[in-house]
């Protein structure tokens, strides 16, 4: 064989292994990009309720619509509500109560918990009387709030208050005592204070249990105005959801019940999206 064959046949190899090795790396490109779509869709979890339709519609398919009914039923039983101006009206006052409750509870929870976490004798006096009462429900106060503060809307602006504090304070109270002990150090010997080590220390340190905190206090506080509603309004989503029973409208339960997990789930989202811009800064990334 002249060398000139052998130079032939070796660029030959070489040439077709180069083309094994793009045609393997293009495939490669093509399935992880058909990865990171499939990846990306399943982040927005449209698959998860696409499932969650396909079984809803299912069982709606062997039950009667007074009890189950299917997605269409229930869309319809929003139009119908949407269209009398009630819905609107019902969401419209349960986002106004709980706004107003929570936001106070945010408003006495944070410092208290800070407090608590940040001074012994301030836990020794107060946390065994948050430990009682944080296991009582925000549902067993009702009818004490309604003799206290009347039928109108102090008692369940007073109830969701309640409801929320709790989740908040815990929540505080953990993020103070997980702060590294080495930044209080550092800040005692560059001459801080107690004050100002509770301020500059202390208070950035628990933002991202804080914000937790905020988080679950909003799920407490939408879980107690549907009860307050049930039981002592004449408005409201709580109020809808109750009362459907007297009709034997189901797909007005259930409208009720999704619009609530809407609801509570933008929120959520809004107050992350939220605290990302504004507090990134003190460690809340999501």
């Amino acid at each position: 064989m002249t060398s000139m064959s052998v130079e032939v046949e070796r660029k030959s190899v070489l040439e077709t292994r180069e083309n094994a090795v793009t045609k393997k790396g293009k495939a490669k490109a093509s399935s992880g990009g058909a990865g990171s779509v499939l990846r990306g869709i399943m982040k927005t979890g449209i698959i998860s309720w696409l499932i969650l339709l396909g079984i809803w519609q299912l069982a709606s398919m062997f039950n009667p619509p007074e009890f189950l009914p299917s997605p269409l039923k229930t869309l319809e039983g929003l139009k119908e509500l949407f269209d009398s101006g009630a819905l609107l009206q019902d969401i419209g006052i349960s986002l106004q109560r709980v706004a107003i409750g929570w936001g106070r509870g945010i408003l006495i929870a944070i410092p208290i918990g800070l407090l608590i976490g940040a001074f012994k004798p301030v836990r020794m006096l107060v946390e065994p009387l948050i430990n009682f009462f944080r296991f009582v429900p925000a549902i067993g106060f009702l009818t004490l709030f309604l003799m206290w503060f009347g039928v109108g809307e102090a008692s369940k602006t007073v109830l969701i208050t309640y409801a929320s504090i709790f989740p908040i304070i815990i929540n505080t109270v953990a993020a103070v005592g997980a702060i590294d002990r080495t930044r209080y150090q550092a800040a005692e010997s560059l001459g801080a204070s107690r004050w100002q080590r509770f301020i500059h220390v202390t208070v950035p340190g628990s933002m991202p249990g804080m914000f937790t905190g905020v988080r679950i206090g909003l799920s407490a506080a939408i879980i107690a105005i549907v009860g307050a509603e049930m039981l002592a309004a004449d408005s409201g989503l709580g109020y809808l959801i109750f009362t459907s029973r007297l009709y034997y409208r189901t797909d007005w339960i259930f409208v009720g019940i999704v619009i609530l997990g809407i609801l509570g789930f933008v929120a959520d989202r809004l107050l992350r999206l939220l605290a990302k811009v504004l507090f990134k800064h003190y460690g809340i990334t999501e």
